[in-house]
């Protein structure tokens, strides 16, 4: 089992570690999926000693077929890290604007790059904020890290994997986004409607409201009512690779820290016009 002090920290116990004399570096990832990036958020007031890091620009690679939120490059991954501070092994506390989207694809971006000791902020700035605790506009300058980037460390599904997965008798391909983009009736963002044929619908927020989970007993009630068995090969993915990362986070703390992002998701599956791609209802297991 992964262990939620492992996945999670709460403003409190945040606070706590900050005062210490060698505390956590935070990254300030907020983001939108459309609007304002998020670093004019951060500039209007962030945790104190938090560095802001931009997911589309480096956490993630350059949209393309590969998807809107394709794997970054290492060397480069490496370099972003190292400027905001990150250390081999030390600490790290990820934090957004409370949805939880990007900063679970931070958590996962980093754990995917061999560094461990990564946490989200459980409910994100606003849990901050009304706990009463500070806010500063104060941008530090951090010393460079050392922290070596080594790719791979979770398990990603590219296209032919997640059909495979999708397709197989046992095992389940979660599809988290919300129902119309699933059966097809919309699709706001890609050019094309539907589903990945044997993908099973959970949206987002059957398992997360707001940013914050349920307790795991919880939430391997909910992924076992989609056909996620015991031991049986699990994957998930989104429009792009954000929404879905975060269904990554919600497995390891129900017990599943084997599931697999693909991470190109729907933005990448659709890049192919020789995909199949199926609509309708929800199917089930």
């Amino acid at each position: 089992m992964s262990g939620t002090e492992d996945l999670l920290v709460e403003p409190d116990r945040l606070a706590a570690e900050l005062d210490r004399a060698d505390p956590p570096t935070l990254l300030d990832v907020r983001w939108r999926l459309a609007g304002e990036p998020g670093r004019a958020d951060y500039l209007a007031g962030h945790l104190p000693g938090a560095v802001f890091v931009d997911l589309d620009t480096e956490l993630c690679g350059r949209p393309g077929a590969a998807g809107r939120h394709p794997l970054p490059d290492p060397a480069a991954l490496q370099a972003a890290l190292r400027a905001a501070g990150v250390r081999a092994g030390h600490p790290v506390v990820v934090y957004d604007g409370g949805d939880g989207m990007s900063a679970a694809r931070a958590w996962w971006t980093l754990r995917w790059a061999g560094h461990r000791p990564v946490r989200v902020l459980h409910g994100g700035f606003p849990a901050w904020v009304a706990a009463g605790r500070p806010v500063s506009t104060e941008a530090p300058a951090p010393a460079p890290g050392d922290v070596t980037v080594t790719p791979g460390e979770l398990p990603v599904l590219d296209a032919r994997e997640a059909a495979r997965l999708a397709a197989a008798d046992a095992g389940v391909l979660l599809d988290v986004r919300a129902a119309p983009r699933y059966r097809g009736d919309t699709e706001p963002i890609d050019p094309v409607a539907g589903h990945v044929p044997g993908a099973v619908n959970l949206p987002a927020p059957e398992y997360v409201a707001e940013g914050r989970f349920p307790a795991a007993e919880a939430l391997r009630e909910r992924f076992a009512a989609a056909g996620v068995a015991e031991g049986a090969p699990v994957g998930a993915y989104c429009g792009s690779g954000v929404t879905a990362a975060q269904a990554v986070l919600a497995l390891h703390l129900a017990g599943r820290p084997d599931a697999a992002l693909y991470v190109g998701s729907w933005s990448n599956w659709v890049a192919d016009p020789d995909r199949p791609v199926a609509t309708g209802e929800t199917s089930g297991r």
